[in-house]
């Protein structure tokens, strides 16, 4: 197997995504307009897209870590949204591209039609929510964004199994569909449930080696897929359920297990959505090609169709969605009074395209049941990839203007400031009160420096956080926190450089200049975490 081109993809990939935090531009669209930039450079690899390196090895890594970053407590007080984007939605937008492709493309079987619904159904949200946490849209915005991207695949995967059934000939029906709906959806959950337990469980006994807990860790999300894709279970949902339960349940790991996890995620997570885009861009020359007998005026109208029905589709959708719950539950308008026209908008037009679309277009077979072509195979594949591009293009560069120009309520940072504050006075209390009770057994006793030191280092963690709602520096501008970690930092580095002249010197060796750098590092983690918003 010839590694490089998957090294020019990741390294080129990379470099694109790291340029693109130094431009206005959101890293997806540059790395999709990359992509298609060099696919017509001399010499670079045909980069085919393969479902079956896509949806079993790179979606759940994916989701895996959208899980554990997810709030299940969030995602719980907003399930009714959240279920009506990722089931209700998908369902509705694939019925709806369907129908409206049977329509417009001649001889297209509504079979074949509805096959193209499932394949552009599912929203991507990585990029609306990357720019939601950019731009500090309400909590309940991006949790809604994100917890429909966490399901709504499972419902797409599913639409399209079935409307593929129908279109290959290997009989489908209503009942059938809603049977293989019902068997993918509990299922998954079903296997997420029992695996997630168990893995927890096994991630606790291993807490005295991180580097096997964080193995574990880049194995669990394959494992759950596999599991539940094995007995015809929604792997998606198998690997969002553990992914939660892990995440909700993180703090009964090991210290180090969550820094070395943390880090591993989020380079795993990096590394991923920059080549998953990349390859985005990479696959016009492939559809191209594959367009055959429709006409290039003729594709781009079929296109424009398309495009726009999704669009509308979801507004279509969104608001009654919205509105309707409220009009019907006195229950649902007391608890969200703070539900305006805006946050729908805002939602509706969050809805870009991504990778598992394509992935999917190009897991439909060539031939039918019978032994005939799949009806405009090809057509599909350049719909999807259009559909991709243009909601990538189109609505990831307007979302942005927007949202600044509907003036949503921001995010109260002062308040989540106070909250934090208090929170961390009341658990600082429990400390002290701890640490009073430890020091009265004599097995417990310190000598007074080191005593004062831990009831120092807790009084600084009370302060840090209410310090941020204090005065700023009118030299620096910075806040006494901000201050702190500062001239905390250039101490730690003063004692770095001590530590690597006495390695230098062969006054210690390399194996105890690794221990005691360790050392700063954990202590410079932790004075950058204090207080850090």
């Amino acid at each position: 197997m010839d590694v490089m081109p998957l090294l020019l993809l990741v390294a080129g990939s990379a470099a694109v995504a790291g340029l693109a935090r130094r431009t206005p531009v959101p890293a997806p669209l540059l790395l999709v307009a990359a992509g298609i930039g060099a696919a017509y450079i001399p010499g670079i690899p045909d980069y085919t897209l393969d479902p079956h390196i896509v949806l079993p090895l790179l979606l759940p890594p994916l989701l895996h870590t959208a899980a554990l970053e997810s709030s299940y407590l969030d995602l719980r007080a907003n399930l009714r949204p959240v279920a009506l984007l990722s089931v209700g939605y998908v369902l509705f937008a694939t019925l709806a591209v369907g129908y409206a492709a049977y329509l417009v493309i001649p001889d297209l079987p509504l079979t074949a039609a509805l096959v193209l619904g499932a394949v552009v159904a599912p929203p991507d949200a990585v990029a609306a929510t990357a720019i939601a946490r950019k731009l500090g849209l309400p909590n309940r915005i991006t949790t809604i964004l994100q917890g429909e991207s966490l399901v709504n695949d499972a419902t797409a995967i599913t639409a399209y199994k079935v409307a593929l059934g129908a279109a290959v000939g290997v009989g489908a029906t209503w009942g059938g569909g809603i049977r293989e709906f019902a068997v993918a959806s509990v299922g998954g959950v079903g296997i997420g449930v029992l695996l997630m337990v168990p893995l927890h469980w096994l991630r606790r006994r291993l807490r005295e080696s991180a580097l096997l807990e964080n193995t574990l860790s880049l194995l669990i999300p394959f494992v759950a897929y596999a599991a539940a894709e094995q007995v015809g279970a929604s792997g998606v949902l198998a690997v969002v359920v553990v992914g939660l339960y892990l995440g909700h349940r993180s703090w009964q790991v090991d210290f180090e297990t969550r820094l070395q996890e943390d880090a591993v995620w989020k380079v795993v997570s990096f590394v991923l959505e920059s080549a998953v885009f990349a390859l985005i861009g990479l696959q016009l020359p492939v559809v191209l090609r594959g367009l055959g007998e429709f006409s290039g005026a003729q594709a781009l109208w079929y296109a424009a169709v398309v495009f726009v029905v999704v669009v509308v589709a979801r507004f279509v959708w969104v608001f009654p969605a919205t509105y309707l719950p409220r009009l019907l539950s006195a229950r649902v308008r007391a608890r969200e009074t703070d539900t305006t026209w805006t946050a729908p908008v805002v939602v509706g037009w969050a809805g870009m395209r991504g990778v598992v679309s394509l992935a999917i277009a190009f897991s439909i077979p060539v031939a039918v049941h019978g032994g005939g072509d799949f009806p405009a195979r090809n057509l599909v594949l350049f719909l999807t990839f259009t559909t991709v591009i243009a909601t990538l293009v189109i609505q990831g560069l307007t979302l942005p203007p927007l949202i600044r120009a509907l003036k949503l309520p921001p995010r109260d940072v002062q308040a989540e400031t106070l909250a934090e504050a208090e929170a961390q006075n009341e658990a600082s209390r429990a400390a002290e009160a701890r640490l009073d009770e430890l020091m009265e057994d004599s097995r417990n006793q310190l000598p007074g420096p080191l005593s004062d030191r831990l009831r120092t280092v807790m009084e600084r963690r009370r302060n840090s956080v209410w310090e941020r709602l204090g005065s700023v520096n009118e030299a620096t501008g910075e806040s006494a926190d901000e201050t702190y970690r500062r001239l905390a930092r250039e101490m730690i580095d003063a004692e770095r450089r001590v530590f690597v002249d006495l390695r230098d010197a062969r006054r210690i060796d390399d194996e105890m200049l690794r221990t005691l750098l360790r050392r700063l590092d954990l202590e410079e983690a932790a004075a950058y975490r204090e207080g850090a918003s």
